[in-house]
């Protein structure tokens, strides 16, 4: 062991800076596989970020309004108590859209336990018994957001004004229609007025519990305490997480991708400097076995030296995350401060350090398993690399027509036609193939915030008329008073309208409705649109197929394809409001909406009214001229209407991807430095294996100036090689990856961009001046040596 450790000692001293790098990259993948893994959990799990951010309650147990929840406190693995509320169901109305919903009643400060964490606006006022707080799920459906006035169903049908003050995300089951009611916070004088008979009102309270495993047996118990009667629902953590699921996952997904390859390209590096070394090092493997070392002390002394690398670069780059990632500005630095605080966060930084550390150790003991095969005698052959052989012809005449000895030469060294150069342009291609892909995926982000007509979102406003409606019958479709209902209702629309395309900065108004409908088997339920007109067609992004153009055609989203699993060219069939709707899909659009489960056609193909005819538009889609500010836009009509339009602006998906440019940023400074770790591989590979060039060229006259050039040249064209193979091969790889992911979230394939050429040339340019710069030193050391040292080297 003693003598294992004195030849790692010696081999270290004598390889700083490949020691060094190999430590500073491993040290990088770790925090960047860590940061990754903090941002899955930040952003493809958002209910558990929510759930730890406001000390969730593990269950949630809604009582009749005698019962006594405050017992609850005392029992056993309870941890907190959350309430209890008071609570009332009704009918919440803004606009036009109803919802059913829960009111709350709470205090001036919200609770510590199953805390609602406040998006915008703020939490209800002291005193203010005319304000409300909505969870966001009921917020969206109505289209509420602070300032508004929503009205609300109370005793025998009378109706209360509420002002929401504020929009808030909770850890509890989301509003659905017809299933799951919102929630609203308000004070107790509201609840009062809104519900004073008792036997209408109930109470809510949650239980955030020591032990999450224990739910079933908690519930029980608490179901017990309190008295079978007087619980009228229970709902657990597992269902509320269970409704979150599956959202906002791809930037989690892409980040662990990269930091997988940055893994790869780390342990292909490592395991190159390692197979190098061992090749520059026959002759002293062959004295180590003469002297008495085995075959598995030679592949101990290995292994245990860039095990060593590995484990100390692993700890670095897992105390960096740890001390100091919580205090990156910004979304990462939240990130990791909300992953630091959840369940098994110890035992992931553990394991993902582990299996990196593990990872690099399988893909080293190849080589090292090669050192231990030397032969104890050394032969000629194999201790001694050979020379590059005669000049070719093409090279012999470049020589004669007075081309630079440098340049024919470095291209000479770069290709000798041998496995091991291909091996390391094939090694110092992985990082740039994954630099590619990642600037890939950044000019795909780009892509979604400048052109979002191009990946389904050409309008920038949606508009929804909030005024009521003004029918005055509603009569059967061929009496009077519907027919004078259906024109006053044609006039207001046709003056909505008017009113949109007169602004200067709206380039296209498109009516639109959305409705639910359920597919055969009624299983599930996907999402109709009418969009557009037969005279003005709607401008979908279509990535396979053609636009609908006559009666029964639609394009579908690749969610709905798969959950009915039919192609384009196919006609499917569904219910909507009763009735049957049979569509022909021409093409497959690009939808970022509702996991793609979209079918979308004119607006004049749909009759979801009680008789013949076109359904009228709900909403209006505004595409916009360019550079026009989508907000000032929106107050501008909302004032102009005098408040009668609803005005919001498009949701885009590359909204939840705004930290990702900077941590593609960091991956690839990682990447660069394993590109760095292997070009120092290959250029110490390259002077020890042509010393025997050198004395060769020195003999003949060439002066230092030019063997440094020789050896600088031959670098450069090895990074050229690998950059050209690495942006191709990446180019192409990046657009499966996010095409792949596009299917798999509903969104579709066709999404991804491919990086402009200018960042492909600027790769190119970068991989070449860096391998320029990382030989230049070495390369002026090695034409400074004397003759008689080389010489030496040889014998």
């Amino acid at each position: 062991m003693r003598a294992t450790l004195r030849w790692a000692h010696a081999d270290l001293r004598a390889h700083r800076g490949e020691a060094l790098f190999t430590v500073l990259a491993t040290a990088g993948i770790i925090a960047s596989l860590l940061l990754a893994g903090a941002l899955f959990s930040y952003t493809a799990d958002p209910w558990q970020r929510v759930f730890t951010q406001s000390e969730g309650a593990h269950v949630w147990i809604h009582t009749r309004d005698g019962a006594e929840p405050e017992e609850l406190r005392d029992l056993e693995g309870v941890a907190g108590l959350s309430g209890p509320f008071r609570t009332a169901r009704t009918t919440v109305e803004l606009g036009g859209a109803r919802a059913s919903a829960e009111l709350r009643a709470t205090g001036p400060e919200p609770p510590e336990v199953g805390r609602p964490l406040v998006t915008d606006g703020r939490w209800q006022a002291a005193g203010a018994a005319d304000e409300i707080v909505l969870e966001g799920s009921l917020a969206r459906a109505l289209w509420a957001e602070p300032g508004d006035t929503l009205t609300a169903r109370g005793a025998r049908g009378t109706e209360h004004t509420l002002r929401v003050v504020g929009v808030a995300d909770t850890a509890e089951p989301r509003y659905t229609p017809g299933d799951t009611p919102g929630i609203g916070w308000l004070p107790d004088e509201a609840l009062d007025r809104l519900q004073p008979d008792p036997e209408r009102t109930g109470q809510t309270v949650g239980l955030r519990l020591a032990d999450p495993d224990d739910t079933d047996f908690m519930v029980q118990r608490a179901v017990t305490a309190l008295g079978a009667d007087q619980v009228s629902e229970v709902t657990r953590w597992q269902q509320a997480r269970a409704d979150a699921e599956g959202e906002g996952r791809l930037l989690g997904l892409l980040l662990a991708l990269f930091g997988l390859g940055a893994l790869l390209a780390a342990a292909l590096a490592v395991a190159g400097a390692i197979s190098t070394r061992v090749h520059g090092h026959l002759r002293d493997i062959s004295v180590l076995k003469a002297i008495g070392f085995t075959p598995a002390q030679v592949v101990r002394v290995f292994l245990v030296q860039h095990l060593g690398f590995a484990f100390l670069g692993a700890a670095c780059g897992a105390a960096v995350t740890e001390l100091l990632g919580a205090r990156v500005p910004g979304r990462i630095g939240e990130a990791v401060d909300v992953w630091r605080q959840l369940p098994g966060h110890t035992w992931t930084v553990l394991a993902t350090t582990a299996a990196a550390v593990l990872f690099i150790a399988t893909a080293t003991s190849l080589a090292a398993w090669r050192a231990g095969r030397v032969p104890p005698v050394p032969v000629a052959r194999t201790a001694v690399p050979r020379g590059l052989g005669p000049l070719t012809l093409p090279e012999r005449r470049a020589l004669g027509r007075d081309a630079p000895p440098a340049l024919v030469l470095g291209w000479r060294g770069a290709f000798p036609g041998r496995t091991r150069s291909l091996a390391a342009v094939g090694r110092l291609a992985v990082p740039l193939a994954m630099i590619t892909a990642a600037l890939g995926a950044w000019a795909t982000v780009d892509r979604f915030h400048e052109r979002p007509e191009e990946i389904g979102l050409p309008a920038a406003l949606t508009v929804r008329d909030g005024s009521p409606d003004d029918s005055g019958s509603s009569g059967s479709p061929g009496s009077p008073g519907s027919a004078a209902s259906g024109a006053s209702e044609a006039e207001r629309h046709a003056g909505t309208e008017r009113l949109l395309a007169a602004h200067p900065d709206v380039t296209a108004v498109h009516p639109g409705t959305e409705v639910e409908a359920l597919v055969p088997g009624q299983t599930a339920t996907i999402t109709l649109r009418g969009l557009g007109t037969d005279a003005d067609p709607y401008p979908f992004a279509l990535a396979e197929g053609r636009l609908p153009d006559g009666p029964d055609e639609a394009v579908a989203g690749q969610g709905l394809l798969d959950l009915l699993d039919v192609r384009v060219g196919d006609w499917v069939r569904m219910t909507v409001q009763g009735r049957p709707q049979i569509l022909h899909i021409t093409g497959r659009s690009i939808e970022p909406e509702d996991g793609g489960r979209v079918i979308s056609t004119s607006l004049d193909n749909l009759d979801l009214g009680d008789g013949s005819g076109t359904t009228a538009p709900d909403l209006h889609h505004l595409v916009l001229r360019d550079g026009a500010d989508a907000g000032e836009v929106g107050a501008e009509l909302a004032a102009s209407s005098g408040g009668r339009l609803e005005v919001r602006e498009a949701v885009n998906p590359a909204d939840g991807l705004a930290g990702v440019r900077g941590v593609i940023a960091g991956l690839i400074a990682v990447l660069a430095l394993i590109g760095l770790t292997e070009l120092s591989t290959v250029l110490g590979a390259r002077v020890r294996d042509r010393g025997r060039d050198l004395l060769a060229l020195k003999a003949i006259g060439l002066t230092p100036r030019q063997i440094a050039g020789v050896i600088t040249v031959s670098t450069a064209f090895t990074a050229l090689a690998a950059a050209v193979a690495g942006t191709v091969l990446g180019t192409a790889a990046g657009r499966w990856l996010i095409d792949a992911q596009g299917r798999s979230s509903g969104i579709g394939a066709g999404i991804a961009q491919s990086p402009p050429p200018g960042a492909l040339l600027l790769v190119i340019a970068a991989a070449v001046v860096g391998a320029v710069a990382v030989s230049a030193v070495p390369a002026a050391r090695a034409s400074r040596r004397r003759i008689a040292d080389t010489l030496s080297e040889t014998l």
